[in-house]
């Protein structure tokens, strides 16, 4: 096997780790503890970035075969820690909330009008936390009128 296929496959074999813990950090504390009815394979899937994980893929390739193995520990080590971060509470409650959540809506159904946080916009439905009847909803996407 060449190296340049070895140097990609190592990178793509690190940013999906990486990746895999940082979702689960996410899905652990702020999809969960929300209580969002969703996958976390669905979660997985539908918020990659191809470009960032291509990007990722062939910078840690790149250094965990051509440049030397402390370099390699170190950038990989440091990102590993930053990825594991996200299983700590706060951290993965608050890059999910980055990430996911919208503040201050205005949602327009056929009869009825919401005004809250979109907690998380999904395929077939949106998870929202409505400020006057202080309760999460969830709002099917087919009847929303008009743009949110």
């Amino acid at each position: 096997m060449s190296k340049a296929v070895q140097s990609f496959l190592s990178g793509m074999f690190f940013t999906f780790i990486l990746d895999f813990f940082l979702f689960l950090g996410i899905f652990e504390n702020y999809i969960k503890a929300k209580e969002i009815d969703v996958y976390y394979n669905i979660l997985f899937a539908d918020h990659q970035s191809l470009i960032i994980f291509l990007l990722f893929t062939l910078i840690l390739g790149y250094i965990s075969i051509y440049k030397e193995t402390k370099l390699a520990l170190i950038v990989i080590g440091t990102l590993s820690i930053i990825s594991l971060s996200t299983l700590i509470t706060p951290i993965g409650n608050a890059l999910g909330e980055a990430l996911l959540m919208k503040s201050d809506v205005a949602i327009h159904m056929e009869k009825f009008s919401y005004r809250g946080d979109i907690l998380y916009d999904g395929r077939k439905s949106i998870t929202f936390y409505d400020y006057k009847f202080e309760k999460v909803l969830n709002l099917n996407k087919n009847k929303i009128v008009g743009e949110y």
